[in-house]
């Protein structure tokens, strides 16, 4: 079976479907607000009402990344242990496979009218596409380049756009600007978790991102020819949505502000537009959205730094086993844990991995506590380091979007905490003895205790 969309829909008995007419406008989003703390379930609503009050005759489905447990299920790999299996597979890229366009595609006149796009937070300006991948090419190598980038779709056919500043798809498009065209664009929604993920793998320029989608799929990814673009830019044939256009330069226009991944409004900015020339979907098309904020968007680029501090730190030191970048960290918090350490590997170990650009806080912890359980994080942090010995404080490149730095700069202040013993004495943890855990009284009294509760 092909893997898109509908085969992981067939295959996710966890996916809740919602019959009752639910508005595009903050009804979505709030029941996954709802549930955030929860299920986390995936939603499949059949009756998405748009911004008109007509019902959409596409189903919005969302919450498809927000469990770590079921993307990982999907994906093969464990839920503990992750980065180093992660990183694994991806250093085995898979090349995609060519095949003709779908002949089940129908054109959309007016998108903005018709497409189920959700109207997610009160401090947002309309309805967004939050789970669009746009395509953009490098006019110089004729390679392509995909990311998950915010489009707000306004009526008409000028969509404001938001290519972040130092990403690959803004570097292409000043290209193509420098040679005084208009940048060519697609927008694609909809497939399988793996390929969602596939975009977001963290790459070299100019390095095309379906070799990626194909190794954590484990086949090769089906492209096809876009209708205005041809084979200059190849979109997933499986895809539910396709949106073609292109991005000119001297249109330029208020965009934002929008509720970012931090959980806070990001600012408004003056961006590009994409101007749409063409939508087209598969028969019985389904939208798909990324809830910005909660783990649905967080999760999956979270476990992607994962594998991406796993291979920095493997240069470093063998004696790394894992990595977690946990969804309430908002991408800038990694927990590393190593085997034991000297100070000066430890050290290195966290310079290195605070040159990257997502992190912002990076604590190193002895192998054998639970990196994904904040209480033990927060209790080791606390009884194994000094601040004035283990610490690690410097500046470096972090996200422009932290609502901690001053407007226009993405220049963040970084910090490593060494929470190993560190080679040094290592005190008796307290215990109660086996025997007494294991008597029947204690038993009793555990069993009474807890049905007073």
């Amino acid at each position: 079976m092909t893997k898109d969309l509908r085969s992981w829909i067939a295959e996710t008995p966890e996916l809740i479907r919602i019959g009752e007419a639910v508005s595009v406008r903050h009804e979505i989003t709030a029941v996954q607000h709802a549930i955030e703390d929860d299920s986390r379930a995936p939603l499949l609503f059949q009756q998405p009402t748009l911004l008109n009050g007509r019902p959409s005759g596409v189903p919005v489905v969302t919450n498809v990344t927000a469990r770590r447990d079921l993307l990982t299920r999907v994906l093969g790999l464990p839920e503990r242990g992750t980065s180093a299996v992660l990183s694994e597979r991806l250093s085995r890229p898979i090349e995609p496979q060519g095949v003709d366009a779908d002949a089940r595609r129908s054109v959309l006149a007016d998108p903005s009218e018709a497409l189920p796009v959700l109207w997610q937070h009160d401090c947002d300006p309309g309805p967004y596409l939050t789970a669009a991948h746009a395509t953009t090419v490098d006019p110089d190598t004729g390679t392509d380049n995909t990311a998950v980038q915010r489009v707000w779709v306004k009526p008409g056919s000028q969509w404001p756009y938001f290519p972040y500043p130092s990403s690959h798809n803004w570097k292409n498009i000043e290209k193509w600007w420098a040679r005084g065209e208009a940048a060519p664009i697609a927008l694609w929604i909809g497939h399988h978790p793996a390929v969602l993920m596939g975009t977001q793998v963290k790459l070299d320029y100019p390095v095309s991102h379906w070799p990626s989608a194909g190794a954590l799929m484990g086949e090769p990814l089906r492209l096809t020819d876009t209708a205005l673009h041809g084979s200059s830019i190849r979109v997933p044939a499986d895809a539910e949505i396709v949106i073609e256009g292109f991005v000119p330069k001297d249109l330029r226009v208020d965009e934002g502000p929008f509720g970012e991944f931090t959980g806070y409004a990001g600012e408004a900015t003056r961006s590009p537009a994409i101007r749409v020339e063409r939508v087209s979907l598969r028969a019985d098309a389904i939208y798909h959205d990324f809830g910005s904020g909660l783990s649905d968007a967080l999760i999956p680029d979270d476990l992607l730094i994962e594998a991406k501090l796993h291979e920095i730190a493997r240069k470093v030191t063998p004696d790394v086993i894992d990595v977690h970048v946990p969804a309430y960290g908002r991408r800038f918090w990694a927990f590393v844990a190593t085997r034991a350490l000297p100070p000066q590997t430890a050290q290195a170990l966290l310079n290195e991995l605070l040159e990257f650009r997502r992190t912002k806080y990076v604590v190193l912890l002895d192998e054998g506590v639970d990196l994904h359980d904040p209480k033990a994080v927060l209790e080791t942090i606390a009884t194994r380091s000094q601040p004035g010995r283990d610490f690690v404080s410097r500046s470096g490149a972090g996200s422009a979007l932290d609502p901690s730095l001053p407007l226009g700069t993405s220049i963040s202040g970084k910090l490593g905490i060494d929470a190993t013993w560190n080679g040094g004495r290592r005190p008796v943890v307290n215990r109660v003895p086996d025997a007494a855990r294991r008597s029947a009284a204690v038993a009793s009294a555990i069993e009474r205790s807890r049905r007073t509760r």
